[in-house]
């Protein structure tokens, strides 16, 4: 190649030839072209963290959604104050592999441990007759599920670490029913073969004193009789030859039961009342109680709350609530957002300035304080609910209206648009038609990240107990949260 001309930079054409001059082809490339939404779809795929946050929220969708629906309407609407606080629990579960099965592992004493073995003992004897610790081990009634250890304290107090069935440790109550409602036990468990009334307790002497025998007149699981007083304060006892003796735990121990009788038949009622007005006092076995009212044996997979209702069925409505509260205030903020950044942005001038000083002695206005005024004054007259969504729209749509005017500034001057005033269309069309489709993008983005927000706040407010969201009828997170925030330590469950 000749030496080139340093101010000439050209080339000549026969310094150039073809790298393969057997074959030339004009190759064409084969592609499709894609769509705003096909793309967005394929970014997505490419996230991983998207995705797994997309398949929580569905999921969390669907809870919300088709749980209400698998909840039998007692467990969801009815407050039990016998089963508060209560760990889940599946029937089907437990029976077959052992786990759901309401456990709670708890440090027992002798005396505790006796108590909650009395009951499977007494449950399983409805008709009076005594079985031993042994025999009631393992059957439907009996709480104590297992004993993983025990311990022996230096001054000879053994104690025990024992999982309990908490549903069935529940055990006795006492109850006064009309004789229509006594019927209708009896009539339940002759169609069932379960049983609900047990003997009574002999809980006075003849002169009306608290019997010698009963630690707690008012607790139905004292069946047996035991110490009132002194340092052995509850330990079983036997009468041998008109004799106390104290029972000493074993497996083959058998408690002297304390029911009351009437010439030597043991009584399953006591009648209280008139003619005109009959009751009777009942000592019934609570579990098979609850499976009368609720034609089911108790099954919570999330457990209960502190109203004894179903903490699944209370998580789903919480979440319902809290999803439609979002969804509407995201809708509403997103109408009234675009209508006034869109007048802001594309007028400008005297009349964005005014518009822009209005948002801006509303925006200076707390939050808080607006829901506490609304839920103080506007509660009574729209409900809780409505209220909040009240306050939130007061001053929610400002961030909108705020993203729609910039959109707008940055439009409004495109040829497009000077192009549509010039052939003549009106302002109201140039606005939707022509510059507002052009703002959804980044409009939408920031409307779905209001969810979130209102979520939260919802939530912090019904926590901190500004608003009040909790019935039987409906709930919020923040009032989950709130009622367990006083005892998940003991019940962690209830933080779920």
């Amino acid at each position: 190649m000749e030496k080139f001309n340093e101010f000439d930079m050209s080339i000549p054409k026969e310094e150039f030839e073809f790298a393969n001059t057997d074959k030339i082809s004009d190759q064409k490339f084969d592609s499709k072209p894609i769509g705003y939404f096909k793309d967005a779809l394929i970014r997505f795929k490419k996230n991983k963290g998207s995705v797994v946050a997309f398949v929580i929220i569905v999921l969390i969708i669907f809870f919300a959604l088709l749980v209400p629906f698998f909840v039998p309407s007692y467990q969801a609407t009815k407050p039990d104050s016998y089963y508060k606080y209560m760990p889940a629990r599946n029937v089907a579960l437990k029976d077959t592999f052992g786990i759901m099965g309401g456990f709670r592992e708890k440090d027992m004493s002798n005396n505790s441990l006796y108590m909650e073995y009395a009951k499977g003992v007494a449950a399983d004897g409805w008709d009076g007759t005594i079985e031993t610790v042994e025999e009631s081990k393992g059957k439907k009634y009996q709480p104590v599920y297992a004993i993983t250890s025990s311990r022996e304290e230096s001054n000879g107090t053994k104690f025990y670490s024992v999982k309990i069935d908490e549903y069935l440790s529940v055990g006795f109550v006492y109850k006064t029913v009309t004789e229509e409602e006594y019927d209708s036990f009896v009539k339940w468990e002759e169609e069932t073969g379960l049983h609900i009334l047990y003997p009574l307790v002999d809980k006075y002497t003849a002169d009306g004193r608290e019997g010698k025998y009963t630690v707690d007149i008012n607790d139905a699981n004292y069946w047996f009789k035991m110490r009132k007083t002194g340092s052995k304060k509850g330990q079983p006892i036997s009468i041998v030859n008109g004799k106390e003796k104290d029972l000493a735990y074993s497996d083959a121990l058998v408690f002297e039961d304390n029911y009351y009788r009437v010439n030597d038949e043991i009584q399953y009622r006591y009648y209280n009342g008139s003619e005109d007005n009959t009751t009777y006092e009942v000592r019934i076995l609570y579990y098979n109680y609850y499976r009368y009212l609720s034609n089911s044996e108790p099954n919570y997979i999330f457990g209960t709350d502190t109203l004894g209702l179903d903490l699944a069925y209370r998580l789903a409505k919480g979440l319902r609530l809290s999803l439609l509260l979002a969804l509407v205030v995201s809708v509403i903020n997103f109408v009234l957002g675009a209508l006034y950044g869109a007048i802001e942005g594309y007028y400008g001038g005297t009349v964005d300035m005014v518009l822009e000083r209005v948002s801006d002695i509303l925006l200076g206005i707390p939050f808080v304080v607006v829901t506490t005024l609304f839920q103080m004054h506007l509660a009574s007259k729209v409900g809780p609910v409505g209220s909040l969504i009240f306050a939130y729209i007061l001053t929610g749509w400002i961030g909108t209206a705020s993203r729609v005017r910039t959109q707008f500034y940055r439009f409004k001057n495109e040829e497009y648009v000077m192009a549509a005033r010039t052939l003549g269309a009106k302002d109201r069309r140039i606005i939707w038609k022509h510059i507002f489709p052009n703002t959804l993008g980044t409009i939408i983005t920031s409307v779905a990240l209001v969810i979130p927000g209102v979520i939260l706040s919802e939530s912090s407010l019904s926590f901190l107990g500004i608003i009040n969201l909790g019935s039987t009828s409906q709930t919020s997170l923040g009032t989950l949260l709130s009622d367990a925030s006083g005892v998940w330590t003991n019940y962690p469950h209830l933080m779920f």
